[in-house]
């Protein structure tokens, strides 16, 4: 056994109706006394409530999906303009996205608040849309400095919306057991992650308000994030990141529809992820454990649903071979992805 593994510095507070106190007390542990909150037109009651006690200097709420280049350069210049000396964000991936672009720049810290099941508050990943090219990168900067997990934020996020957030981060789980940088560390948080999202997603599907079921699932997804961030991005991951960015298709939906065709491809060339994933799951197989489940959440089935042309498998298949690692557990070729990504477009079982 040879392996490096890096844990990220990072405190996480699991504060269930505590999120305002929380908050709180980590800007006060930042000594900020400007702070940016950033939120979305939606979460903007929400992140009052939420900041009530911290000096707030400006309120941001121009929230864009895959964070386009031109919406995080205004947030930047409004931070300047401020003289902010911490960020806190309310919201999902695309708030935390965003927070992120600022900080990247700028070094500020952040204070992250999730109102979904992204797991983007636990990664120092940044990803920034230009046209139809979405980059990404690795950057100490953009990993926040605390994490405020408050399960009543979620009771009220549409149960659409909690699927496909859920599933997303159930793909982090599932790239993370093949990821380039993967090590047994990064393959145990992962296991853990699909069995807190697997026996949290289906009581949050039956009940929104379960505060039991979404801190499972919110366990869960950190979990994913943290397995995730290690290993790095694999097939999965460049796959949606390049159609997200190509079609501006939605994030989660499109995490949702590709996961089981891009398991059902890597499971049997890496049969010891297959085993920890099956266990984790408790069923027979991998693939069998997640179809199980995404009957159980009636999850999203097609590209084809939200926005991406049939004429665009073509066109995204060379930006993708060019991204997916050289360790992908199945060797892709031009044709086998494109089989795929028809699949995963027509909504055809994998």
């Amino acid at each position: 056994m040879k392996f490096t593994h890096e844990s990220l510095p990072q405190r996480v507070r699991f504060a269930t109706g505590e999120a305002p106190a929380a908050v709180s007390a980590e800007i006060e542990t930042l000594g900020a006394t400007r702070v940016m909150v950033i939120a979305g037109e939606r979460e903007a009651e929400l992140a009052a409530r939420v900041t009530a006690d911290v000096p707030v200097a400006l309120r941001h709420d121009e929230v864009v999906m895959h964070v386009p280049v031109e919406v995080a350069e205004r947030a930047r210049e409004r931070a300047a303009e401020a003289d902010v000396d911490a960020l806190v964000c309310v919201g999902g991936g695309s708030t935390t996205g965003l927070a992120k672009a600022v900080a990247l720049t700028t070094g500020l810290p952040i204070v992250a608040v999730p109102t979904t099941y992204a797991g983007s508050e636990a990664t120092n990943v940044w990803g920034l849309t230009s046209g139809e090219t979405k980059t990404t990168g690795i950057d100490a900067r953009v990993l926040p400095r605390s994490v405020v997990y408050d399960a009543t934020l979620l009771t009220t996020l549409p149960g659409e919306m909690t699927v496909a957030s859920g599933l997303n981060a159930l793909a982090h789980c599932v790239d993370a057991m093949w990821g380039p940088r993967v090590d047994p560390i990064d393959q145990v948080n992962a296991a853990e992650g699909i069995r807190g999202l697997a026996g949290g997603l289906p009581k949050v599907a039956r009940d929104s308000a379960s505060i039991e079921g979404i801190e499972e699932t919110l366990y869960g997804a950190y979990l994913a994030a943290v397995s995730f961030t290690s290993a790095g991005s694999g097939m999965h991951h460049k796959i949606c990141h390049v159609l997200g960015g190509m079609f501006n298709l939605p994030h989660a939906q499109t995490h949702a529809v590709v996961l089981p065709h891009v398991l059902a491809f890597n499971a049997p060339n890496a049969p010891e992820a297959e085993a920890r994933m099956a266990a984790a799951f408790g069923a027979p197989s991998a693939v069998e454990g997640l179809a199980g489940l995404r009957r159980t959440l009636s999850a999203p089935k097609a590209l084809a649903d939200y926005g991406m042309p049939e004429d665009g498998i073509a066109k995204a298949v060379a930006p993708i071979l060019a991204a997916i690692p050289d360790n992908n557990p199945t060797p892709v070729t031009e044709e086998n992805l494109t089989a795929l990504l028809t699949a995963a477009w027509a909504g055809e079982e994998s």
